[in-house]
């Protein structure tokens, strides 16, 4: 099963702040990373948070998204 982290321990995680992460929920723009509503809590799926970082690590600033030349 995949672990269930907080809007803290994911902004902890990727290095970002909470503000960004909540920011980034409400206007539906910026970071884009699935997210689980529970009653009042949110959490985030540690597998997208790794996808996420995947598919935005980068070699070069060059590099488009995708990793297409």
């Amino acid at each position: 099963m995949d672990k269930l982290l907080t809007t803290k321990q994911a902004s902890e995680y990727l290095g970002l702040s909470p503000v960004t992460l909540s920011n980034a929920r409400y206007t539906g723009t910026g970071i884009k990373i699935p997210y689980i509503k529970m009653s009042s809590s949110v959490r985030y799926k540690q597998s997208d948070l790794d996808k996420y970082i995947e598919t935005n690590t980068r070699n070069n600033t060059g590099e488009n998204r995708g990793g297409k030349v």
